[in-house]
């Protein structure tokens, strides 16, 4: 039976052990499937337990010198005090143990014992006895947590950075070097606990979304007395809770009582609180406002929606972007070809020249030092995973390094009409009031007649005459005219509210009525009549209104350099012109069926290869398929959207799709500066090394200040203020 499990491994904090445990596991017998997960220190493993169990499975990861336990027993099995922080004690004391033997060598050097020693011949070199001590423990401290590792990886004959680390610093001994092998130990594992704490901060900033949540609700009891402090995980579905002024709402719930201002901003990254009233739905996470709200809750603790998006970023991590691939594969076959380069560098010129052995094989090590790939292995996930958890606590949910290294690239991006350049609902355009009537006139009867109406027509009419502070007085003796609109008695007076159609069956329809309906409708606008038995009162336009933003978010895109931003809709083209004039897209697609859009982003992916299809949620989910990956607008409310999109923006503000693309090029601009710098730095030493200008303490120094560089300029993506525009709310 194939059975799915993940495991916390402690120690996996970069590629190097990925690789390490991939090539310890991929060849067993029954392993199916290997995934890891970096920056959560996880590894899921596909087997056959016909064949394997999850104990081998634990027992071939402590070969490697890890730990791996159960995903589920993580909590449990809780980590000792020695393996919470057994690295920093020896590290410290390595850093301790080498700064005694320096001072006891130095004061050695400057005795008289020293000046005899230096007047037989030896000169410099002379080490007493308990500087050697002192030099040797802190390189013992120094490779307490490395050196199984160094010996694991000989075993097995992968060469990695432990080996190449440990190497150097015996054969920093071998050649009576013990003041430059301490320093290296030392140097070495500050730069792994420093490698730690990087990887910890990024794991934190995953971990902080899991602090959105509060971990009581307020549960009221079936005797319908106080409310009790309930833990989240045993809060039953269909359970009434309370949430007061100022609190985070604590499950995701429909609202039975009461009425508040909701911050969604955990979620979706508005800037504003929304309005909730019964009947509405509030979120786990989200903040209460100055009302008490009593709702029903919907959802189990770890099904909420927000438990969703905190699942999808963790998960994100296996979706891992080319880059970060690509550095795995180029540090497999670096450290290695280092290793063999420091070989040829330490005996070549002795056997072929016959260069000094000490001279050359000093350089040896120094080479092997500078080759450690600690900095390019650790900057690029550290990058990527401060990107995707930014971009999460701004409402833009990613599902992958991959599509946010996509978003960078982007060419051309297509983008749905109704729902994403317009919000997906009738409103009044235009008010025209004919034969002497104000608009307010227009609006105050046509709002009476179908005040009771659900009509979305009626209800776009009803916003704007609240809009526009006009008072409705529900008519009288309502009555429906079957496809075509309503009548009503106003003041004793028989008004009447209906289509393009009715205004002309009633033979009311003048020359002016004809012209001003005519123009209106050839601006994709459907057509209210309001009038008496008299005469036609005016007429009022509706459509489904364009975003505020539109213009300004087509313009942005634009401005990011990308080729083409086309329209897609299957509305009329009188619709589709009018929303495309407006919007400034450079191209648009009317009257389109679902396989017409697919067919259009797919030309787009051939003219332009990077393509990014913009909808509201599934409903365009083929066309975001055949495009190199979709995202989906307003899904704070729909799982489908969530899983299925390849980004999603929790909120429906459009102006996140640039930001997306800004914010993406910032991060992959980052991930080059971080390579470039690293072996930059790397080809400096190498240099360096050759003209004999470079010492081993120089080498690690220089090692450990790139990957400490690298790693802070990554983490700067968790900042609000990086990531390309700014950040709403």
């Amino acid at each position: 039976m194939t059975r799915r499990r993940a495991y916390r491994v402690s120690g996996l904090d970069c590629a190097e052990e990925a690789n390490k445990l991939r090539d310890a596991l991929a060849h067993r017998p029954g392993v199916l499937q290997l995934e890891f997960d970096i920056l959560n220190a996880r590894m899921t493993v596909t087997y056959d337990d016909a064949r394997t169990s999850s104990d081998m499975i634990v027992a071939a990861v402590a070969e490697t010198g890890l730990t791996a336990v159960g995903w589920e027993e993580r909590r449990a099995a809780a980590q000792t005090f020695w393996e919470l922080h057994g690295q920093l004690i020896m590290t410290g004391l390595s850093g301790a143990f080498v700064l005694l033997g320096f001072i006891v060598h130095w004061i050695a050097h400057h005795s008289l014992a020293d000046a005899v020693a230096r007047s037989h011949g030896e000169g410099g070199h002379y080490l007493p006895p308990a500087a050697l001590v002192l030099y040797g423990a802190s390189i013992v401290a120094g490779g307490w947590f490395v050196a199984p590792r160094a010996v694991s990886a000989a075993t097995r004959l992968r060469p990695d950075m432990n080996l190449l680390m440990t190497t150097a610093v015996i054969g920093a001994a071998a050649v009576g070097e013990w003041l430059e092998g301490a320093v290296v130990s030392f140097l070495f594992s500050v730069s792994l606990l420093l490698e730690h704490w990087s990887v910890g901060r990024a794991r934190r900033a995953i971990s902080a979304l899991l602090d959105l949540t509060p971990p009581t609700a307020r549960v009221l009891t079936a005797e319908g007395k106080e409310p009790v402090q309930t833990p989240v995980e045993d809060v039953p579905v269909g359970s009434v809770a309370v949430a007061l002024p100022g609190e985070r709402i604590p499950l995701d719930g429909q609202i039975l009582a009461g009425s508040s201002a909701v911050n969604q901003a955990p979620i979706t990254g508005e800037s504003m609180p929304v309005p909730k009233a019964p009947g509405e739905l509030v979120y786990a996470g989200t903040i209460n406002g100055e009302g008490t709200l009593e709702f029903e809750v919907t959802r189990r603790a770890d099904d909420t929606t927000l438990a969703r998006i905190i699942h999808l970023v963790q998960e994100s991590q296996a979706r891992r972007a080319r880059s970060e691939q690509w550095i795995e594969q180029f540090a497999r076959y670096y450290t290695p070809a280092m290793m063999a380069l420091a070989l040829c560098i330490a005996v070549g010129p002795p056997l072929a020249a016959a260069a000094p052995w000490r001279v050359w094989l000093y350089r040896g090590l120094v080479f092997l030092v500078i080759g450690c790939p600690c900095a390019l292995v650790i900057s690029t996930p550290v990058s990527i995973v401060s990107a995707l958890t930014s971009a999460a606590r701004r409402g833009v949910l990613i599902k992958g390094g991959l599509y946010l290294e996509a978003a960078g690239k982007l060419k051309a991006v297509a983008l749905d009409k109704t729902g994403t350049l317009t919000y997906g609902r009738p409103e009044v355009q235009q008010v025209v009031p004919l034969d002497n009537h104000t608009p307010q006139d227009l609006l105050a009867r046509a709002a009476a007649v179908e005040a009771d109406s659900t009509h979305p027509l009626a209800e776009a009419i009803l916003r704007k005459a609240t809009q526009e502070g006009v008072p409705v007085r529900r008519a009288r003796e309502c009555r429906a005219i079957p496809g075509k609109g309503m009548e009503g008695s106003i003041g004793g007076r028989r008004y009447w509210v209906g289509s393009h159609g009715m205004m002309h069956e009633r033979i009311q329809e003048t020359e002016q009525a004809h012209a001003a309906a005519a123009s209106l409708e050839d601006a994709g606008h459907t057509v209210v009549a309001v009038g008496s038995k008299q005469h036609v009162c005016g007429l009022i336009s509706v459509a489904d209104g364009m975003r505020y933003n539109a213009r300004d978010v087509v313009a942005a895109l634009h401005a990011l350099g990308i080729e083409k931003v086309v329209m897609l809709t299957g509305d009329n083209e009188a619709t589709a012109r009018s929303i495309a004039e407006a919007t400034g897209v450079d191209e648009w697609h009317a009257n389109l069926m679902p396989e017409d859009k697919v067919a259009a982003v797919e030309a787009l992916v051939r003219q332009h290869g990077q393509v990014a299809m913009v909808g509201d949620g599934v409903n365009d989910a083929p066309a975001m398929a055949a495009a190199t990956f979709g995202i989906a607008m307003g899904a704070i409310g729909s799982d489908a959207a969530i899983e299925t999109a390849d980004v999603t923006l929790m909120s429906d503000e459009i102006d996140r799709v640039p930001w997306l693309i800004a914010h993406s090029r910032n991060a992959l601009h980052i991930i080059k500066q971080n390579v470039a710098f690293s072996l930059g730095v790397k080809l400096l030493v190498v240099v360096m090394t050759l003209f004999g200008a470079a010492s081993l303490w120089m080498a690690i120094a220089a090692d450990m200040g790139a990957s400490l560089l690298v790693t802070f300029n990554g983490l700067r993506l968790l900042r609000p203020g990086e990531g390309g525009l700014p950040a709403r709310g």
